[in-house]
């Protein structure tokens, strides 16, 4: 039997935390595990875990802290914390020790830079050194997914137009070049219209992607449009959304470069793991499994059929045999 354990988020340090860092944990529960063999590397250690409150953030979360109290820390949970700011806060303030970032956010979101690396091994370098110059954060080694944008189609119009990347889009008929995009994405400075001209494509041009041929909706409708082909053929999703897998499309080689790889990292205060080296092997057994296949099926459990992701967490941990 499973039981679930529940964080005391109501005692006195915790509802510090939360008045101090606006933080609300998601649910308030990871599930009980030990490591196989019964060892404790962190026994003695006291640990707060937070995330951002979307679904692969709060997994990820979920997955950290049920690992992290196997293996013998006191965990507190803050997992799901509003928007990008708190979680990243937090940290920053030292009242969160653990959190799950991406490398193209670190990159533009947090220092603003506009220069485009396309190689992850590059970027994550990059962002690295400046976190642990500037903040003392300690950006462990990359995990094996990359949740950045991309473009999609159904598998059944990509083999019919005959296409895997974004170079076979752009020699397709101006007829065929139809995009799905939402408000954002349309807007950004790093989004569709630089995207197009990078491709040669230019947007509102009648020998490139002429504005009639973008719809622009809510993006959580562009992945349902995409699978039906109507009113385009190309849509904008992230690349380890569960949809990808659950509506079967294919998410198309960008074999230019265009968009800053955003690989999963697990960043983790420099006091704290100087303290506790033993997390730097235990999160990167975490981060070695992770791949853009595995968080499409882990987050589509989750968002397409209604799992909590305490439990998603716990039995996919439990099937690596990380945990017992």
């Amino acid at each position: 039997m499973r039981r679930a354990r529940l964080v005391t988020l109501m005692s006195a340090l915790a509802a510090t935390l939360l008045v101090g860092c606006g933080l609300v944990s998601s649910s308030g529960t990871f599930h009980d595990a030990s490591l196989p063999g019964g060892e404790r590397p962190l026994d003695g250690a006291k640990l707060v875990v937070t995330s951002k409150s979307f679904t692969e953030g709060v997994l990820l979360g979920k997955i950290t802290a049920t690992y992290l109290a196997a293996a013998g820390a006191s965990v507190t949970d803050l997992t799901g914390a509003p928007g990008s700011a708190s979680s990243r806060q937090a940290q920053l303030n030292g009242d969160a020790d653990v959190l799950w970032e991406y490398t193209g956010t670190g990159w533009v979101n947090y220092h603003n830079e506009t220069e485009t690396i396309a190689d992850p091994q590059e970027l994550w370098q990059r962002v690295h050194d400046i976190e642990k110059r500037d903040y003392d954060l300690e950006w462990l080694a990359p995990a094996n997914f990359n949740d950045t944008y991309a473009f999609a189609a159904s598998t059944p119009t990509a083999d019919r137009l005959g296409v895997r990347s974004l170079s076979d889009v752009a020699a397709l008929p101006v007829a065929d070049r139809t995009f799905c995009v939402d408000d954002e994405f349309f807007s950004r400075s790093d989004g569709f219209i630089p995207m197009l001209a990078k491709y040669g494509i230019p947007y509102n041009d009648p020998n490139g992607v002429p504005a009639g041929n973008v719809t622009r909706m809510d993006a959580g409708v562009v992945y349902t449009a995409t699978a039906k082909s109507a009113p385009c053929h190309f849509g904008m999703v992230y690349t380890t959304d569960g949809r990808v897998k659950n509506l079967n499309l294919r998410v198309l080689d960008d074999d230019k470069k265009f968009f800053l790889p955003y690989s999963g990292t697990a960043v983790v205060r420099g006091t704290v793991i100087e303290a506790n080296p033993q997390l730097r092997p235990l999160l990167g057994t975490i981060s070695e499994r992770l791949t853009d296949d595995l968080m499409q099926e882990l987050n589509g459990r989750v968002d397409i059929d209604g799992e909590d992701p305490a439990d998603v967490a716990y039995d996919w941990l439990k099937s690596e045999n990380l945990i017992e």
